[in-house]
């Protein structure tokens, strides 16, 4: 089954710069708890456009895990996609859009997920990856929070 999260977040900085902001990979790791021990693996500084790719290391429940992202729609400004190639998840569709509004910018997420494993994947995310995700997006909004400040 297909799960959707969804977040808005209402950054009080131009389009342009927000964009720009969230474009550069490294700053993935600024605004990832510290609980996952994110890491980004691919050399650095990495162009982001379609097709570029990116590797991670974390760890989910303390267990370490390989992840594999694949830029696949990059419009400056707009709007970007990443989807796991390899990782932990059946499907991840992680769409970044950018829209100037009154105040500045809103960024929407929408993640679409599924996990493996059929019926013991559904028990999981009931029991924690639904909230884990929660806690990794709540992060993510505070830390964007401080950062644009």
């Amino acid at each position: 089954m297909v799960y959707r999260l969804e977040r808005t977040t209402v950054i009080s900085r131009d389009q342009a710069s927000v964009f720009a902001f969230f474009a550069e990979a490294a700053n993935l790791q600024r605004i990832t708890p510290p609980f996952l021990d994110f890491e980004i693996v691919t050399p650095q500084p990495i162009a982001m456009r379609a097709g570029t790719l990116i590797d991670y290391k974390m760890k989910l429940s303390g267990l370490p895990v390989r992840w594999r992202t694949l830029i696949q729609e990059f419009e400056p400004s707009s709007h970007f996609v990443d989807i796991q190639l390899k990782g932990p998840y059946r499907l991840w569709h992680h769409r970044h859009e950018f829209e100037t509004v009154s105040g500045g910018t809103k960024m929407r997420d929408i993640v679409d997920y599924e996990l493996p494993f059929g019926v013991i994947g559904t028990i999981a995310r009931a029991l924690f990856v639904r909230r884990m995700l929660d806690r990794i997006f709540d992060y993510r909004a505070s830390a964007i929070e401080e950062i644009f400040c």
